[in-house]
């Protein structure tokens, strides 16, 4: 499902240009769960965002889903990231003037689904918010508003879902529940998760565990069996 060999990512800054990633190799297959960990300013996010095709990489070769990233244009990443790719934040980002129904139709109708608000309803269900499909995410906790975000994710059925710090904002008994229908949807549709993570337990509920440390994968080992 993701292929990064020798990836390399590059930023300028005022102190002059700045590593980011350093030469990264990874693959992950189909259906398997990764979990990233590392230290604040690793690279964890950085890498994500490459594999999502938000960030291009300086170097290497980046591939995804049998894709390879690098010779698209944003107008075909941006269609890609529709149909294919899963991303939950650990800030939301839902659309504040929308409901909840309606931010997780918006990609549905944007992929062209005639079915959208009928998908969006059933996915928020799925997700234990059936009676709140008409609250604004000002008016939900963030627990809610971040199973908003799962069901948004998961509503274009993709191949792939990326993570980053999903529980981050949130207290431990709702980053928990959270994390059980996160882990539950993607078992069920046999997605495969690449989750970023500063949360060593959270990790290891995952098949693989990779660490990254300045920029470098330090190595990447079996979390369960």
């Amino acid at each position: 499902m993701i292929r990064l060999d020798g990836v390399q990512l590059k930023l300028a800054s005022a102190a002059g240009e700045v590593n980011i990633l350093r030469g990264i190799d990874l693959t992950v297959g189909r259906d398997e769960t990764v979990g990233v960990v590392g230290p604040s300013g690793s690279g964890k996010s950085s890498m994500m965002m490459i594999v999502a095709g938000l960030e291009r990489a300086t170097a290497g070769r980046v591939t995804v889903a049998g894709v390879e990233l690098g010779a698209m244009s944003e107008d075909a990443l941006a269609r890609f990231r529709r149909d294919r790719i899963g991303i939950v934040f650990q800030a939301f980002h839902l659309i504040p003037t929308m409901t909840a129904l309606e931010n997780v139709a918006v990609p549905l109708e944007l992929a062209g689904r005639r079915d959208a608000f009928a998908r969006a309803e059933a996915e928020l269900g799925a997700v234990g918010l059936a009676e709140r499909l008409g609250h604004y995410p000002a008016q939900l906790s963030g627990g809610e508003q971040q199973r908003v975000a799962l069901a948004r994710a998961f509503a274009v059925e993709p191949e792939l879902l990326l993570a980053d710090e999903p529980t981050g904002n949130l207290d431990g008994e709702t980053g928990a529940q959270v994390i059980e229908l996160l882990f539950g949807l993607r078992a069920r549709r046999g997605t495969t998760l690449l989750l970023i993570t500063h949360d060593p337990a959270l990790a290891a509920r995952c098949g693989r565990i990779v660490r990254l440390v300045d920029g470098r994968i330090r190595d990447g080992t079996a979390a369960r069996g």
